[in-house]
């Protein structure tokens, strides 16, 4: 019986996994959070960037563009094309305008004073390109001021754009700086969350291993203890059937040599007692015929009996001889046409080889008798230099031979085994049957 594994190495070991698992879990968890604040923060920071870029692309546009309206608005002499160029400007200044706000509401703390220089230039810029359009006179529109004034004034917008879209682009590389620093951060986590998961799976390992090598010389010393337990069966087994045949032996001999001499001893007094007894004593006659047959049929039960238990012509004669009286007898009995094919060297075998032979083609020939309602058997022993091949087949109706298992197959089995042999059943329903046995012949 296999002890059980103490309980609290398997609450250690499932403790441990588990810890591991949730350690695991949560590596992957706090990963997983990190990355989506990551991808968050960076897709903040690009968008800002972009809207940014964009609206100051469009503030550097309407600068650019209301320019060149006001340029084609001092050259115009047709007052229907000035007035088109007017509306124009007023267009662009109103987009522009939108683009500022948009601006406004997505800078940063370094970007708020040069955007309020560039708004209150821009105003300013406004007010220049306000009074340039209400003028009325030719001679005001002028090249020389345009130059000087407006030209002045929007490359210092310019200027002023350039600076917040650097601004703008450290900023975004700060972001990049933060985003990496993130990342840092998460490597060094991640390493040292890999590390002592390491660690713990380390130690799990060589607890289990430790716990697993423990288990196996318990179990390799249980087998080890099965297997003397069942080698100390199978030689108790042996030494019972030799035990048995030992005892038959004995059993056999007493009742031949004691009962049976008694017997014939009484046989031969009952038949001088007839002789001796007068014509005229017929009652007296018939009592001592009556004796004398008695004693006949117990003479030939006890013959019969000593046969069974061991027919002394295995001692005396051999095998095959021994074999052929059994064919004849159960051929006798049982009306079975029984055919015994053995060779002569069969007879220079050992006693318990012989007797393994016998005693297996006397339980498969009781078995053919009683169950399987054939007619004809074939026994057959072939000895080779290294093995004597037995086989015992019938022309019965078979049975399935992997769920019938009776004791006399079951002993004949134990027998063979005990002499290092093979043995095997043959059968189907309708097919018959055949005990095949191999017996190794030491060399």
């Amino acid at each position: 019986m296999f002890p059980v594994p103490f309980t609290g190495g398997r609450r250690l070991l499932l403790a441990g996994f588990g810890g591991l698992l949730v350690l695991i879990l949560v590596v992957g968890a706090d990963a997983l959070l990190v990355l989506r604040e990551v991808r968050t923060s960076d897709a903040q920071v690009r968008d800002v960037y972009l809207r940014r870029t964009h609206s100051l692309d469009q503030v550097r546009a309407g600068i650019y563009q209301s320019a060149i309206v006001i340029r084609d608005y001092l050259l115009a002499f047709d007052t229907t094309v000035a007035k088109a160029q007017v509306e124009k400007w007023t267009s662009i200044r109103e987009y522009t305008e939108v683009a500022l706000k948009d601006c406004a509401s997505v800078l940063g703390p370094a970007e708020s004073g040069p955007f309020r220089d560039l708004q209150a230039d821009i105003q300013v810029y406004w007010k220049l390109l306000d009074s340039l359009t209400a003028m009325q006179e030719p001679d005001r529109r002028s090249t020389a001021y345009f130059s000087d004034e407006l030209v002045g004034r929007r490359n210092a917008m310019l200027e002023l754009i350039d600076r917040i879209d650097q601004i703008n682009i450290r900023q975004l590389a700060a972001g990049d700086a933060k985003l990496n620093a993130t990342f840092d951060t998460l490597r060094l986590r991640l390493i040292v969350m890999l590390l002592t998961t390491l660690c713990v799976g380390m130690l799990l390992a060589a607890f289990t291993v430790r716990r697993t090598l423990t288990l196996e010389n318990e179990l390799k010393i249980r087998y080890n203890e099965g297997v003397r337990a069942q080698q100390e069966l199978k030689e108790l087994s042996a030494r019972l059937v030799s035990a048995q045949e030992e005892e038959r032996r004995a059993i056999s001999r007493e009742l031949h040599d004691e009962v049976g001499q008694s017997l014939s001893a009484l046989l031969m007094e009952a038949g001088n007692a007839a002789a001796s007894v007068p014509q005229d004593s017929a009652d007296v006659r018939r009592h001592v015929e009556s004796i004398k047959k008695l004693a006949e049929a117990s003479v030939n039960v006890i013959r019969n009996m000593t046969l069974l238990l061991r027919p002394s012509m295995l001692d005396d004669f051999g095998l095959v001889p021994a074999l052929e009286w059994q064919a004849r007898e159960v051929s006798k009995r049982t009306g079975l046409r029984v055919h015994v094919s053995a060779e002569e060297g069969a007879a220079e075998l050992s006693d318990e080889f012989k007797t393994c032979i016998y005693r297996v083609v006397q339980e498969a020939l009781h078995n053919c008798a009683r169950h399987s309602r054939a007619r004809n058997v074939k026994v057959v022993v072939k000895q080779e230099p290294s093995r004597i091949i037995l086989s015992v087949e019938d022309d019965g109706h078979g049975f399935d031979a992997r769920r019938v298992r009776g004791l006399g197959l079951v002993g004949m089995e134990e027998r063979v085994n005990h002499l290092g042999g093979a043995f095997e059943i043959e059968s189907q329903p309708g097919a018959g049957t055949k005990v095949a046995v191999e017996l190794p012949l030491a060399s």
